[in-house]
């Protein structure tokens, strides 16, 4: 999969779907988020946070999710997705029912890759 960021401590990758998703990976081999070292974790939050804010800037979701769960792929990662009423699973989460068939009318990600790029790069 192609890596849309990267830096000495992660590296964030597109997921396929409808809406506006990304996996954050850390690059220190960590199962658990008490694994990592402490510089890490703190990049880590940042740019959960950091992805956290240009979605809702670029997109204006009704809402943003963030999870962390690595039951089938036991390695750290954290996904952060926004997320719209028109969805295919609003309210539900995305690993959830399946509400209806979304059709969310969104801008570009690739316009959104250049923005959280610009934003990580600071």
């Amino acid at each position: 999969m192609k890596k849309l960021f990267e830096n000495s401590y992660i590296y964030i990758e597109k997921e396929s779907s409808e809406i506006p998703w990304v996996k954050i990976f850390t690059k220190q081999n960590c199962k658990e988020l008490s694994d990592c070292n402490e510089t890490t974790r703190m990049v880590l939050f940042d740019t959960i946070l950091t992805v956290e804010k240009c979605m809702l800037e670029f997109y204006n979701p009704k809402k943003i999710n963030i999870a962390l769960f690595g039951n089938y792929l036991p390695k750290l990662h954290v996904h952060v997705m926004a997320r719209f009423e028109n969805d295919s699973y609003f309210p539900e989460p995305m690993w959830g029912k399946k509400q209806r068939d979304g059709k969310p009318n969104l801008p570009d990600f690739n316009d959104f890759q250049k923005l959280l790029t610009k934003r990580l790069k600071k």
